[in-house]
């Protein structure tokens, strides 16, 4: 900027400005604030020598100085004055106006041959006054927590969903239904129809409940907001089993997400179908896809156990069996291992949904359960 100062006068601003590639606004804009901050500080200093001469005043010049360098609001000459706004904002409140949005106002006041302010000034004298806002009646959506739901051991907390099988036609569906042990990643019971319905629904959770020898008080079933899952006839079977029920938050497929990793871990493999003849082959499929699921299927989330041996509490013994493995690898070459023993990936203690921040009241639990 020093450089466009010195030779401006003799080479001109506009070439050395495109020269040292900005623009001659940037300059300009550069030359006022500079000579503004010099006016600042000239003034600043001026204030600072008179008060330093009188010895009984050091207090105030030091709140001299500093109210002389905040900055002070700039004078605007095209702005309106103080009555003009209170003007502009008395038509506002006038019974015509009140109703009506700026815009409208500014149109009817023109056609009277009347001009207070340009239609954005309008709005801003009405921000200024707290007096902007939605006009419509709008509907206020309601405020649904996020489902905090622990699992320290199998049947304590289920998750259940529905999905869509493309069945032998266009818009030909099959309904798979699967409850889930979210602890264990257990399937403990599933069921393909040809519709998705509350009844059927109510079914398989009785069913599934008498098979795991589900006892009152000791079960949450947790599902996403589909019509099935808040139906009137599940939430009755529920209350009169004794088993809480949680939902998900709406369009928030994350609140269900062991369900719907299940259905992925499904959907994904190697020998699912592109469609499928009938209802029959449907269930054979499913029939060969959950028993490998449950008995062969490794589980990352459950230390590479397998659903079956954690649900059946096998899951120990299989632990056990590895560590043996490993250490007699460790002792046939321990070169091999440099950093440390190595261990089977860790057993589950806790299986959350929406795990929070910080959860110290269920610190207990989990040791307990682990003990």
């Amino acid at each position: 900027m020093q450089t466009v100062t010195d030779l401006g006068p003799r080479l001109g601003v506009r070439p050395l400005c495109h020269a040292l590639s900005f623009s001659s606004a940037t300059y300009y804009r550069h030359r006022c604030r500079s000579s503004t901050s010099a006016s600042a500080s000239t003034s600043t200093s001026a204030s600072t020598s008179a008060s330093t001469s009188a010895s009984t005043s050091a207090s105030t010049s030091a709140s001299t100085s500093t109210s002389a360098s905040t900055s002070v609001k700039r004078f605007v000459p095209r702005a309106l004055t103080t009555d003009e706004r209170r003007n502009v904002l008395d038509v506002l409140h006038e019974p015509r106006f009140v109703d009506l949005a700026p815009a409208e106002v500014y149109a009817t006041l023109l056609d009277e041959g009347m001009h207070l302010c340009s239609e954005r000034t309008m709005y801003r004298i009405l921000a200024e006054n707290e007096e902007v806002r939605e006009r419509r009646d709008v509907a206020r959506h309601t405020h649904y927590a996020a489902p905090e739901l622990l699992a320290t051991k199998p049947n304590e907390l289920w998750s259940w969903d529905i999905t869509k099988l493309k069945g032998p036609a266009k818009w030909n569906w099959y309904h798979l239904y699967v409850v889930l042990d979210v602890f264990s990643r257990y399937v403990v019971g599933w069921m393909v129809a040809h519709r998705e319905s509350a009844i059927l629904a109510e079914r398989l959770i009785a069913t599934t409940c008498d098979r795991q020898l589900i006892l009152p008080g000791q079960l949450t079933v947790h599902a996403d907001r589909g019509s099935s899952m808040r139906s009137k006839p599940v939430a009755l079977l529920l209350s009169d089993l004794g088993i809480t029920k949680t939902h998900s938050r709406p369009h928030t497929s994350n609140d269900n997400p062991f369900s719907e990793a299940q259905f992925k871990t499904m959907k994904y493999r190697p020998d699912f179908p592109e469609h499928f003849d009938s209802i029959e082959h449907a269930r054979m499929h499913c029939v060969d896809f959950f028993r490998w699921y449950n008995d062969e299927h490794r589980h990352s989330g459950i230390g590479l156990m397998t659903p079956n041996d954690v649900h059946h509490g096998l899951a120990e013994a299989r632990y056990a069996e590895r560590q043996v493995v490993l250490q007699r690898a460790h002792a046939n070459h321990p070169e091999r291992f440099v950093r440390q023993l190595p261990v089977p990936p860790a057993l589950p203690t806790a299986a959350w949904i929406n795990k929070p921040i910080n959860p110290p009241q269920f610190a207990s639990l989990i040791d307990a359960n682990a003990l």
